[in-house]
């Protein structure tokens, strides 16, 4: 018996002390003890004892003396890892090391300091930015209709152009000392959002020349002469930027574009002048067919020497007017009838000065590293903001669609089934903005959060894509005849484009996030390849060993972690005091799946090394844990910033239930296809040693979800804040708010009505108007009817739908200048 309980101590010994990562002398001193006690109590012989104390101090001594350590263990393994580790590119290294860790480092540390995330100041924006969004982003919207701009103009409306550039819209990252708004990024996000939720045409537009492009690009790598002559053109909209990197033949796979530049001597307004002649095709360039300003991406090389010793120097970014000889701007491509100004350009043997290129001669090959970087920022704003106000429009006018629409006397938002639809779109909707604003934050803060980026982007688009789907279901015919009167049909179409740029979303979530995420966030992993890397023997040396001793006792301490959470169910986590009663719970899950996260990421690493690059939907379902992990702390923080709104709390909690399930799927996923069998075994009973905790979230939660999105409230209000809302009849989202506000003053008095008929106090016959009987009666007002009939008029307005000649239209379309005179004043 005694044999027994000392067993039982030596196993929870074990799993505290790695519990907390003790250091090495705890083991030592623990493993001391444990060998006494055994002799104690006799459970083993004395030489036994002694033999095990002998060898316990002959591996102690080592283990705990970092100079013995690394003679004989560390280098070891130190050459066995330079031997085998593949190599990287410098592509590779550059995607890898852009950007900077931030709370992603947190969330695959196994144990995350949610004080820090506590602390963040909530994002503001300034008084000058506020007035922009009501002022200017107000103005702009109202210049335009999404049907116009599609079957009318093939693109915005000159004067809607005009706007865009006198009023700074091109160049809201650009520094006030150039001329340019110098807005925050938080301030770029609210303003692409705001637009989203009325032109997908306009958002885009704006969007494009504020994120990855010649201005972004520009800012942190050009000459000051560049700087001095470009910057303060595209902050006015006197020159049109576009960026064009996508070849015909390398897409997702961008740094194997087979375009060229190469080094050499030619003519240039009439001198010989050192520069690189070019040869490119290029697709999918918004903005390309109105652009002035040409952002190049091609692979230079040096033949002759020009620059240096090395023939191949890389990727390389140069600013091409595109009026230069030899540039060629094709036609229009036509995404999904959105009509956003996008299209393939090309040259053949271009020549342009060495001054061209972004950052000049020094930064030739760079251009790799200056687009991860970049990219590193920008794609945590622009996509994410699109497909937030997308589905802020999806949202509110779904919600009010659903309050007016009636089927079986009753409004069609209040089934079950619809009800489940409009429980998804407002939990989405809920975490997505506040990813949005955390990810703006992030960069506002000075980080460029490379992982988090990507996580926003995949997540939002996928989350923006679920919603207009939800939408469409909901709105039925409504959704699906174009026309003036529809709000969802444009969002429809156009949402897929979202997914298939700035990172097709399968290639980010499946290679990049947690590819890129398991190097860059882990503590220990990019120093350990970093060593490797080293060529100073000693610095190698102790980098490795300090590396990779961490690291053990990380695997260690996430293992046991993962263990002890599971057995108490995460109750035994401690998490901070000032946190909301009513979200403790979700702090201590959210720190069990960290811990998994972590330790199931290393063993996938250690057991399957290279081949996990290989195994593409493992990698995608632990990127997925990542992924969900933090947009439940965006959700967590939005929460806490807004005052911890009790209205808003079962947006909260379904948000991020839902996302806690769909993390569990993940782990599950993974368990369940571990190549090895034995190994996944033994972690399912490590992460989840009493079963899986979490279930769907319940209906009656999904049903006070639902409710808020069909009702008129601060909490909608809040869930939608941010969006363009036009008071117009004539408005496809005005009318459904004014039907919604309407509809909801009409029922108390048809409440009245249907009690009054159940009491007999008056009849109605078969054909006749209740309203016009229960009027007769003396039933209700004459104000009262007045208000039935607006709220039966503006509902008949919502409902209807849109039709045409047999033609559809077409003869009614004429050409217009627009499109024709933009271009001129380009």
């Amino acid at each position: 018996m005694l044999t027994v309980l000392w067993l039982f101590a030596v196993i929870v010994g074990f799993f505290a002390l790695a519990y907390i990562n003790a250091a090495g002398w705890a083991w030592t001193v623990a493993i001391g003890a444990a060998l006494a006690a055994a002799w104690a109590i006799h459970a083993i012989p004395l030489l036994a004892m002694l033999i095990l104390a002998v060898a316990a101090i002959l591996l102690a001594i080592p283990l705990n003396v970092p100079v013995l350590r690394r003679k004989l263990i560390s280098d070891a393994i130190l050459s066995v890892f330079r031997k085998v580790l593949p190599p990287m590119s410098q592509t590779e290294r550059d995607a890898i090391e852009a950007g900077t860790v931030w709370w992603d480092g947190e969330l695959f540390s196994g144990r995350p300091d949610w004080s820090k995330l506590l602390a963040m100041p909530g994002p503001k924006l300034t008084p000058e930015e506020q007035r922009f969004l009501d002022r200017e982003c107000e103005e702009l919207c109202a210049m335009v209709s999404d049907w116009e701009t599609t079957q009318v103009y093939r693109d915005l409306p000159a004067h809607a152009w005009q706007y865009i550039k006198d009023k700074g819209f091109l160049g809201m990252i650009i520094p006030k000392r150039y001329g340019g708004l110098g807005f925050s990024a938080y301030a770029h996000s609210q303003v692409i959002t705001k637009l989203s939720t009325h032109s997908g045409t306009v958002a885009v537009t704006v969007m494009v020349p504020n994120s990855l492009g010649p201005g972004e690009l520009l800012l942190h790598y050009g000459t000051d002469e560049q700087k001095n002559h470009y910057l303060p053109r595209l902050a006015k909209g006197i020159d049109i930027p576009c960026f064009a990197l996508t070849n015909p033949h390398a897409g997702s796979d961008a740094a194997a574009i087979p375009d060229t530049g190469i080094v050499c001597m030619g003519e240039y307004q009439g001198k010989q002048t050192l520069g690189l002649k070019i040869s490119w095709e290029k697709r999918y360039i918004t903005l390309g067919p109105v652009a002035t300003l040409l952002g190049l991406a091609f692979r230079a090389y040096d033949p002759e020497h020009l620059l240096g010793d090395e023939q191949e120097l890389g990727i390389t970014c140069a600013l091409i007017p595109t009026s230069h000889p030899g540039v060629n701007i094709g036609r229009r491509h036509m995404p999904l009838n959105a009509v956003f100004q996008n299209g393939p350009n090309w040259g053949k043997d271009v020549f342009i000065p060495i001054e061209w290129v972004i950052g000049g001669k020094a930064q030739v090959g760079n251009g790799w590293r200056m687009l991860m970087e970049s990219l590193a920022a920008g794609r945590g704003i622009s996509l994410p903001s699109s497909s937030t106000g997308m589905s802020k429009l999806a949202v509110r006018a779904t919600g009010g669609y659903a309050r007016i629409r009636r089927q079986f006397k009753t409004p069609i938002g209040k089934f079950e089934g619809v009800e489940e639809a409009l429980t998804r779109m407002g939990g989405n909707l809920y975490m997505m903005d506040a990813t949005r604003a955390l990810t703006a934050l992030a960069v506002d803060l000075g980080e460029r959060p490379a992982v988090l980026s990507g996580i926003a982007k995949y997540h939002l688009t996928e989350r923006g894509r679920q919603i207009i789907t939800d939408a469409m279901d909901v709105a039925g015919g409504k959704g699906i005849c174009m026309g003036p009167s529809n709000f969802l049909g444009a969002a429809y179409m156009q949402m897929p484009v979202s997914i298939t740029v700035e990172g097709a979303n399968i290639l980010t979530r499946s290679l990049i996030i947690f590819g890129q995420g398991a190097i860059r966030c882990h503590p220990y992993v990019l120093r350990e390849i970093e060593a490797t890397r080293e060529t100073d023997i000693e610095r190698a040396s102790a980098g490795f060993d300090q590396a990779l001793f961490g690291h053990i006792g990380f695997v260690l301490s996430n293992m046991a972690r993962s263990f002890i959470m599971g057995l108490c169910g995460s109750h035994c986590v401690s998490v901070p005091r000032d946190v909301a009663p009513e979200t403790r719970r979700y702090y201590q899950q959210l720190t069990r799946f960290s811990a998994a996260l972590a330790f199931l990421s290393d063993i996938s690493m250690g057991s399957l090394g290279g081949a996990l690059k290989r195994k593409e939907k493992l990698s995608a379902r632990l990127g997925d844990i990542l992924s969900l992990l933090y947009l439940c702390s965006a959700t967590l923080k939005r929460y806490e910033l807004e005052g911890r709104q009790s209205a808003d709390a079962p947006l909260m909690h379904w948000a991020i239930w839902d996302a806690m399930f769909k993390a569990q799927n993940a782990i599950e996923g993974v368990l369940a296809n571990f190549p090895n069998r034995m190994i996944a075994a033994l972690l399912r009973t490590l992460v989840f040693p009493l079963g899986r905790p979490y279930v769907v979230p319940s209906d009656s939660l999904g049903q006070s979800v639902a409710r808020l999105l069909i009702e008129s409230s601060a909490s909608r209000d809040r869930l939608t804040a941010g969006m363009h809302i036009s008071t117009s009849e004539d408005n496809p989202v005005g009318a459904i708010e004014l039907a919604m506000a309407a509809a909801i003053a009409a029922e108390p008095i048809e409440e009245k009505i249907r009690d009054a008929v159940k009491d007999a106090r008056f009849y109605v016959t078969s054909g006749e108007d209740p309203a016009a009987a229960a009027r007769a009666a003396g039933v209700i007002t004459a104000e009262e009817m007045a208000v039935l009939a607006r709220a039966r008029r503006l509902s008949d307005l919502v409902i209807r739908v849109d039709d045409f000649p047999p033609d559809l239209g077409a003869s009614e379309i004429r050409p217009t200048d627009a499109v024709r005179s933009h271009k001129a004043a380009a």
